[in-house]
């Protein structure tokens, strides 16, 4: 007869049950590239899913670290009506912000 070996709870979770947390947007799209990925996410994030294509441009061409800049200044702002032209505000402040440090440096 087997023996029946009782497992400690350990406060960790069986990653079968993880997984079942998140659902998979099965839209019959393709996505093959990281930078469409992190697009198709910040559009759905910002509650702009008719703009998916321009976000993923901008992940592809624009530099992450501004992306995530405004994507958290965004997700910080909790009364925002809407949240994509205040993304899209905070992003065309960080570039000339940006590009005003890189004139003034290469002076």
């Amino acid at each position: 007869m087997p023996k029946t070996v009782k497992r400690e709870t350990t406060g960790m979770e069986n990653i079968a049950d993880i997984l079942l947390k998140y659902s998979v947007d099965n839209s019959g799209k393709y996505v093959t590239r990281e930078f469409q990925d992190y697009g198709y996410r910040l559009a759905l994030e910002l509650d702009d899913a008719k703009r998916v294509s321009m976000y993923i441009k901008f992940a592809k061409t624009i530099d992450r670290h501004l992306l995530e800049a405004a994507r958290s200044f965004v997700k910080d702002a909790t009364h925002a009506k809407n949240k994509s032209r205040l993304f899209m505000w905070k992003l065309k402040q960080l570039k000339t912000e940006r590009e005003k440090k890189e004139s003034s440096s290469s002076q």
